[in-house]
């Protein structure tokens, strides 16, 4: 008798229809492999949150499952969840020499142990639990040590490319594993899930290199200091800046936290190599002429407590821009940073500085594939099933029509969502059930505590204010023996409306009047129609909708 064959599941936990907190769960029987735990930035409509990490419910529910933990590489929506989710769960993790030193330092800060990371590298392999062997292959992507899976299943082989871009001159010399690609796509391939994020892009992506020639322009051009904006993570732009200063004369200066400890681990490992004597501190930078110093800094995005927006701000402590200045914002900002960008802009050139930032001007460049690298990979590869992964909707909508185009059926290519379970066997797939899978956001050292009950209230506030009522009865009769008095902030300004304030408390006496007569003398029943009858009271006379707290205070 065969030995019975069960289904292949991709469980998305995040990176579906959403541009980073990627989650990917491969199960098949009674064992789960996770690709990737990443974060993602909050919007606008998210006041006062952190991060944003996936929901990883449906793993602690099946934390007996769970035969390990596979990175790609070390982008902030690839790993930036994993201090949450090793605080929660036991388990080993696998990834490059890079990605397991910058998760090292970022688990560290949360006191947890490095002793379940294991560093691998491009032509390893590793058999976790009984059903999946996992062999790594490079990718180039927009930081070193990338790493694509191939992942042997009892029904096929899975290849997850996690980012890429099929850069021919890469920084690092490190080419992608063209040759492996084609090898897996020359046996079979079952099912290929890849990255969408530029697949509304036409033609291939440029090579970092061409920013490195521009870089060099920009510094042979300029006359006074360069201060440029990148992110910690982007190691070849890093690179790039610090051979392009080298061969200008100028000295480096690394600010911001993430910055620092990016350059440091990168430097002990050998994945940046700046010459002695190029790097000095903050403190030495009046010691050079303006034209020999170069200042590498995180603020690329604009995030309010950032190097580059505190120095915008003229709130550094170090270090303010003059006149003569030239800045460079090295990266495009991430959709739903642009108001924070253009507002670094405009306060950089208040200060009188050059400021370069376009992606026209070419002092930057994604590193992800376009249209075209995204045909070859899928050309290359030939799965028999595709699941388009990390992008917005629209975007898993774009490549799936993609690989339509190349010749994929169209019922061998299936577009899910967070927590949307797709079933492979060897002949066929399909979406089948849900498994609970969204968002958890991470406010201070709160984790979760806040919901859409908390956001709909600071919502509230931010754009209504709030109105407080203080009123004191007496404990026995019930009658009020003090106030209303009202407290009013970020709604009107009292003292200009002394009017609406008086109107106010009539209208609150009019209602313990009217639970009088209703015979209501419960502190509850009277603070719902205290909020109530004034919430309706300073809609018609505002068309604003404060928060409401009424206050009861007993007095004897």
């Amino acid at each position: 008798m065969p030995k019975a064959q069960f289904p292949l599941e991709v469980i998305p936990l995040g990176g579906m229809g959403e541009i980073g907190k990627n989650m990917t769960v491969y199960r098949y029987e009674n064992e789960m492999l996770v690709v990737d735990a990443g974060l993602m930035f909050p919007g606008e409509e998210m006041l006062g949150i952190d991060i944003v990490i996936p929901d990883f419910s449906f793993l602690l529910e099946n934390q007996e499952e769970l035969v390990g933990i596979c990175i790609t590489h070390a982008h902030e929506d690839h790993i930036g969840a994993m201090p949450y989710v090793l605080r929660e769960m036991d388990t080993q993790v696998y990834g490059s020499i890079l990605t397991m030193a910058l998760l090292e330092q970022k688990i560290k800060e949360y006191g947890l142990s490095n002793s379940n990371l294991h560093a691998v590298k491009p032509h390893s392999s590793v058999r976790l639990g009984k059903h999946f062997q996992v062999e790594f292959f490079r990718v180039t992507h927009s930081i070193p040590d990338c790493l694509g899976l191939a992942i042997t299943t009892p029904i096929g082989t899975i290849v997850h490319t996690g980012d890429f871009k099929m850069d021919q001159t890469p920084v690092g010399g490190d080419n992608m594993d063209f040759g492996r690609l084609a090898e897996l796509g020359k046996k079979g391939v079952l099912l290929m899930a890849s990255d969408s994020t530029n697949v509304e892009r036409e033609g291939f992506t440029r090579s970092e290199k061409e920013v490195g020639s521009v870089l060099k322009d920009v510094f042979a051009k300029s006359d006074g200091r360069i201060i440029l904006a990148t992110f910690a993570s982007n190691i070849h732009r890093i690179q790039q800046v610090v051979d392009a200063a080298v061969m200008n004369n100028r000295k480096v200066i690394i600010v911001g936290r993430s910055m620092v400890n990016t350059v440091n681990i990168s430097q002990e490992l050998q994945y940046l190599k700046i010459p002695p004597d190029t790097l000095i501190e903050m403190e030495e930078i009046d010691h050079f002429p303006k034209n020999r110093v170069a200042v590498i800094c995180t603020g690329s995005q604009g995030e309010p407590m950032s190097a580059l927006s505190r120095m915008a701000s003229d709130d550094h402590r170090q270090m303010e821009i003059m006149p003569g200045d030239t800045v460079v914002i090295s990266a495009s900002p991430i959709p739903g940073n642009e108001k924070l960008v253009g507002k670094t802009v405009d306060l950089l050139y208040r200060l009188g500085a050059d400021v370069i930032h376009e992606t026209a001007s070419g002092v930057h460049t994604s590193g992800h594939a376009s249209q075209e690298e995204l045909k070859m990979m899928l050309n290359l590869v030939k799965p028999k099933f595709f699941v388009p992964l990390h992008g917005e909707y629209r975007h898993l909508v774009k490549h799936a029509k993609l690989a339509n185009k190349l010749g994929m059926s169209s019922k061998n290519i299936f577009v899910g969502e967070n927590g949307q379970v797709i079933e492979f066997t060897k002949d066929k797939g399909a979406l089948t059930r849900r498994v609970n899978a969204g968002q958890i956001l991470i406010d201070g050292l709160g984790v979760g505590d806040v919901g859409n009950v908390v956001l709909r209230d600071r919502k509230q506030l931010s754009e209504d204010g709030i109105f407080i009522v203080v009123m004191g009865f007496d404990r026995l009769s019930h009658s009020m023996r003090v106030g209303p008095d009202i407290v009013s902030r970020g709604f009107v300004y009292v003292k200009e409306a002394d009017d609406l304030m008086v109107e106010a408390k009539e209208k609150v006496l009019s209602v313990l009047d009217k639970c009088e007569e209703k015979r209501i003398h419960d502190w509850t029943g009277i603070k719902t129609q205290v909020r109530d009858g004034l919430s309706r009271f300073l809609y018609e006379k505002t068309r604003r909708r404060p928060m409401i707290i009424p206050i009861i205070m007993e007095v004897s």
